[in-house]
């Protein structure tokens, strides 16, 4: 055996006019080179693997880089429209707000009650306590919100204020406003329990007594239909005027009645001149407002009604 391994083989290789080449090695040793050569063909191969894998590598990282950036500049363009789309729902809601408080004084004029609606701009009194969980709206959620309560609004302005108002604005156009009179003047005798100029005791007096001087234009207090226009024996010459809504008016001890029963009026407009007819003593116009048949006091209706300021 170990003479096998001590074996030699030689190459001779012959070359024209010079000495002939003599390689002699031992099988080891060639089969060591093998080895050797078949290990760098192997690291060779690995090492270019190695090379095309980092390569293949660094061009996907370039491509995910890539992404990466478009996808941050689409993020921030996105932010930048939510908080616009914010700022606008923001404003949307002030303006909510506003027109929320216009409904309400008209529904307040109507008679109707005030009209609360759930807030969506997370306004809350500093006195009031606050807690417990909750999220933040996105731009979506406040313009959807945004939405929901506007049409709550104008449903509540068309199906209910609209109505209620054109009603109210109907009764105060008839409600009887200021003094029958443009003149000076005075209340020589007032609304109520007074003693009879005419005689012993005491009566009723149902309106105002204004003295002027005779002849003096009397003008209608509200618009309305003249129901009476003749003559009584305690107001001399004197117009009636209905007015709607229950309210009524008289004009008495005229020395000139210029309207016809069944006529129209309108506010201001002169019905007659002051006199001094039927119980009376001197020129005046008696003044009577009642209310669904029943005489009241005039005079909170020689003043304009607070609304009429608003």
């Amino acid at each position: 055996m170990k003479r096998r391994v001590n074996e030699r083989y030689t190459i001779l290789i012959t070359r024209t006019g010079r000495e002939p080449l003599v390689v002699s090695f031992r099988p080891l040793a060639l089969l060591l080179a093998a080895l050797i050569v078949l290990v760098w063909t192997a690291a060779s191969g690995y090492a270019y693997y190695k090379l095309n894998a980092l390569h293949d590598t660094q061009q996907r990282l370039e491509l995910l880089s890539e992404q990466a950036r478009q996808l941050g500049l689409e993020l921030a363009a996105e932010r930048n429209r939510n908080e616009n789309l914010a700022g606008q729902a923001a404003k949307m809601l002030e303006e909510l707000d506003t027109l929320e408080s216009e409904i309400n004084r008209l529904r307040e004029r109507a008679g109707l009650p005030k009209l609360e609606l759930t807030p969506v701009n997370g306004r809350t009194p500093a006195s009031e306590g606050q807690g417990g969980g909750g999220r933040p709206l996105s731009a979506e959620d406040l313009y959807n919100l945004t939405a929901d309560r506007l049409k709550t609004l104008l449903s509540d302005l068309n199906g209910e204020v609209e109505p209620a108002l054109q009603e109210t604005l109907a009764k105060e156009a008839a409600r009887p406003v200021g003094y029958p009179l443009k003149v000076d003047t005075y209340i020589a005798s007032g609304f109520g329990t007074r003693r009879n100029p005419f005689g012993r005791g005491y009566e009723f007096h149902d309106g105002l007594d204004l003295p002027a001087w005779y002849g003096t234009p009397i003008y209608a207090t509200a618009p309305g239909k003249v129901i009476e226009a003749g003559w009584s024996n305690i107001f001399g010459r004197y117009v009636k005027i209905d007015h709607g809504y229950g309210y009524r008016t008289l004009y008495g001890h005229m020395s000139k009645i210029l309207v016809k029963r069944g006529q129209t009026v309108e506010r201001g407009q002169v019905i007659g001149k002051v006199g001094s007819t039927g119980r009376s003593s001197g020129p005046h116009v008696h003044y009577s407002v009642f209310v669904w048949g029943k005489a009241v006091n005039p005079v909170p209706y020689l003043k304009a009604p607070s609304y009429a300021n608003r």
